[in-house]
């Protein structure tokens, strides 16, 4: 797949808005909405993945619930106060529309540095699984938080990975339901958002951008 405008951070989709346009509440300095973008697994599994397109490019293109678009762009993370609580929210910036890849509607590769320890675990059926979370660095004092999980080889490679460890990520993005249980029993369904690595592997470190990524001045809480 061709790179655009190549960055630490690029995602490429082919999909269907299906949820109304609405203004977002993370970008302060331009009009901007936000929606879902319903991207097709090749299994025919869905993927619903939250995304912020400007006012310009939805007017420009005439977008609405029902356009099929191809989008370049970033994965991005902000912080939401939610029950006076810091959640970390991730959607998809949109820089411009590009040519649909209906054989690959779904990819994204990453280049930042593991801000915690990978987290190593082996499911009921001996799947070998790692979380990790990517800081990639956006522009000064600024930088994105990204979950990401490998499986099998890649996992047991992350679990030898250590905090500041620049590394590059290839893969998808997911959306996932889980259950969160509460402590008066009672259960509610939520949707969690990560990349699914496909490739991993280290690249040589830069301390001045590993300090920056890593700032706990900047680091979102998750």
């Amino acid at each position: 797949m061709e790179i655009l405008n190549s960055t630490g951070n690029n995602v490429y989709l082919t999909g269907e808005i299906v949820s109304p346009l609405v203004r977002s509440e993370n970008i302060a300095y331009e009009d901007c909405f936000d929606t879902i973008l319903k991207v097709n697994r090749l299994s025919g599994v869905c993927d619903n993945i939250p995304i912020t397109i400007s006012d310009e490019i939805i007017k420009n293109n005439g977008l609405h619930v029902g356009s099929f678009i191809a989008i370049y762009g970033e994965f991005r993370s902000y912080n939401k106060i939610i029950n006076e609580r810091s959640k970390l929210m991730l959607s998809v910036f949109v820089k411009e529309l590009t040519e649909p890849n209906e054989d690959n509607p779904n990819a994204i590769e990453l280049t930042g540095y593991l801000c915690k320890a990978p987290i190593y675990r082996t499911t009921p059926f001996n799947r070998e699984i790692a979380d990790l979370l990517i800081a990639v660095n956006r522009a000064p004092q600024t930088s994105d938080y990204i979950p990401c999980i490998a499986w099998g080889r890649n996992a047991r490679m992350a679990k030898s990975m250590f905090i500041g460890d620049r590394i590059f990520i290839g893969g998808r993005i997911q959306s996932r339901e889980y259950q969160k249980r509460f402590e008066d029993g009672s259960i509610e369904t939520r949707v969690a958002f990560e990349v699914s690595i496909n490739q991993l592997f280290r690249e040589e470190e830069n301390p001045e951008s590993m300090e920056q990524a890593l700032s706990l001045n900047s680091m979102s809480s998750y």
